[in-house]
């Protein structure tokens, strides 16, 4: 067993990981900017350490930095969390140098999916249909695209709108949406300029863009010895500029031959590639029943927490245990799904004035409760909301024996919740959990915008 693990994020994810450390009886060491060193996963961990200031750029992006108070507090692995480091396969080579365990998948595994591009050429490969898009050439088997004039070429072919995308992309950052040649060229650049500030790689590719689409998601669990399972799907179909907003699992209302080969084709694909850890294998589904792969997260995401209400196993645990050489000790016949469960993303922003960020001071935070209530967060009174990072400050999760009862749970407990001092995105799931489209299950990307 690890006896120490450093946590390279902050935030709520940050937390989440520190309680499974304590439940496993694994020391937490923090790391924190000085921006965050009055947050909650500072408070929790064992030990803390300040790396630099605000800009993450400076601070959790510092592989130096991490690094050095790796070595010092002495720790046996590095849990990245779901964001900042956590598919960039240069930090797994330097903590595999430093003969720290990297939580997470294979550097071969980060190298190969964390890159979109070659992602989309290796699943292809494996059996997975892609959407329509720029695909390998000889002198370049990724499908990047170099310029505005390429993209438009390509565009006219496989018709408008396309999808401009970073290969370093993640959370919904680096994609652009055009629907007209003026708008992409304007929007090439745009999309190559912010991968470039986000993930310290400009490179962009193209894919014909689905506007009624549903975005279904499929967690895959993968040992070291060759056992892969699936934990079921999840729709996410609920976004804002291709972000997440709302999610549940199992998925609203899919077919039940389209749920059991989308869960196949995840686990089949992950095994081809020889995967390992947790990872989510994601698919655009269109109003046919057609699915393609979308991406690969080579990373446990937000939303795991739904996937762990409805099968019982906590996800985090179970990537420590990987990482450690442990067999996952059950087959996909072992594994039940039970009940509906659903998340909402609490984010510090004001949905009534175009989204703009809230960040500042918590003068009132009263969380809800309940059966079939979780909160995942890193607020508390008094807490400051730093204006350098993900908006993202609380995730509500309501688990129910169906959907309908969830959803009533998840009502009740937005109605308790309270968050004073900013504004925050309540109101809006409010309005999305009274929506007929929504009650009907009619769910698709556009939702919001529609």
């Amino acid at each position: 067993m690890f006896k120490k693990i450093l946590i390279a994020n902050r935030g709520e994810i940050a937390v989440r990981i520190i309680r499974a450390c304590k439940d496993m009886g694994i020391k937490a060491v923090a790391i924190f900017s000085t921006a965050d060193a009055e947050a909650l996963h500072v408070k929790y961990a064992d030990e803390a350490y300040c790396i630099g200031p605000p800009p993450s750029t400076e601070s959790y992006l510092k592989y130096l930095n991490i690094i050095a108070v790796a070595d010092f507090a002495n720790v046996d692995a590095i849990h990245p969390g779901a964001g900042f480091l956590a598919e960039d396969a240069q930090f797994a080579e330097i903590c595999e140098a430093h003969q720290i365990q990297f939580i997470g998948p294979s550097i071969t595994n980060l190298a190969t999916m964390g890159d979109k591009a070659r992602a989309r050429e290796t699943v292809a490969k494996a059996g997975l249909r892609l959407v329509p898009g720029s695909r390998g050439r000889k002198k370049d088997k990724r499908g990047t695209i170099d310029s505005a004039e390429d993209a438009a070429q390509l565009a006219e072919n496989i018709g408008y709108p396309v999808g401009i995308k970073a290969v370093a992309g993640g959370g919904g950052r680096g994609i652009r949406i055009a629907h007209n040649r003026p708008s992409l060229f304007n929007l090439f650049h745009t999309a190559k300029a912010e991968s470039e500030a986000a993930f310290g790689n400009g490179e962009v590719y193209i894919e014909k863009w689905i506007e009624e689409a549903r975005h279904i998601e499929v967690q895959i669990l993968a040992d070291t010895h060759g056992n892969v399972v699936h934990l079921g799907e999840r729709e996410c179909s609920i976004q804002r500029k291709q972000q997440k907003l709302l999610e549940e699992a199992p998925a609203a209302s899919i077919p039940t031959k389209l749920r059991a080969d989308l869960c196949r084709a995840a686990a089949k694909t992950a095994k081809a590639i020889g995967y390992t850890n947790a990872g989510t294998i994601e698919f655009v589904v269109d109003t046919d029943a057609n699915f393609y792969f979308l991406e690969m997260n080579t990373r446990i995401q937000v939303e795991h927490t739904i996937t762990e209400s409805i099968t019982g196993i906590d996800l985090i645990k179970e990537q420590i245990r990987v990482a450690l050489g442990e067999e996952l000790g059950y087959s996909q016949s072992d594994i039940k799904l039970q009940g509906h469960a659903i998340e909402c993303r609490i984010n510090a922003e004001d949905p009534e004035n175009l989204f703009m960020p809230s960040p500042g001071l918590i003068t009132a935070y009263q969380p809800p409760g309940g059966i079939g209530i979780r909160v995942d967060g890193y607020i508390y009174t008094g807490y400051t909301v730093p204006p350098h990072y993900d908006s993202l400050i609380a995730k509500l999760i309501a688990i129910g024996s169906d959907r309908e009862e969830a959803i009533a749970r998840l009502k009740r407990a937005l109605s308790e919740f309270e968050i004073g001092g900013i504004k925050t995105t309540i109101p809006l799931h409010q309005n999305i959990l009274n929506d007929e489209r929504f009650l009907n299950r009619t769910i698709f990307t556009n939702f919001l915008e529609t």
